[in-house]
């Protein structure tokens, strides 16, 4: 499968760079979870936004979503069990993983930490479930997986 990333990203962070395998669009994201039968979602959102905002559903693609929060509700402190708990989950460093939250900043953060955690293929959504705020400030329906018309379901 041939994908076209939004680029990689490299942030200097005093002499420490932090790099991951690059930005996926959405449908690029379900592209690669449908074809790419290691690959794996992330989904780094909170327990609320699973519950009351919905979650992807990749049973046509034979998967299942991993759930695990960037950060713990309610304080929004990283999660310091996040990487031992994702070897526990996708022990295989090489496999693709996907990382999702909202609208793609915890998801970034989240790729870049366990790229430097040694998985060598870490992808960030760009968008997000549901992308950014629209002309009415509702978030949704401008960008993002849910806008983009890939399958979810509310819990």
């Amino acid at each position: 499968m041939t994908l076209t990333l939004q680029g990689a990203s490299s942030q200097g962070r005093g002499d420490k760079k932090m790099s991951y395998a690059g930005d996926v669009s959405p449908s690029q994201a379900w592209q690669m979870l449908s074809q790419d039968k290691p690959a794996r979602l992330v989904d780094v959102r909170t327990r609320p936004e699973w519950g009351f905002v919905g979650v992807p559903d990749l049973s046509s693609a034979g998967k299942k979503t991993i759930f695990l929060s960037w950060q713990d509700y309610p304080t929004m402190q990283v999660n310091p069990a996040f990487a031992a708990e994702i070897a526990k989950a996708i022990p295989d460093k090489d496999t693709p993983i996907l990382f999702l939250c909202r609208s793609g900043a915890r998801s970034k953060a989240a790729a870049m930490a366990l790229t430097a955690a040694g998985y060598s293929r870490c992808y960030n959504v760009s968008e997000g479930f549901e992308g950014g705020l629209d002309a009415e400030h509702h978030r949704g329906r401008a960008g993002g997986w849910k806008a983009a018309g890939l399958p979810w379901v509310q819990e």
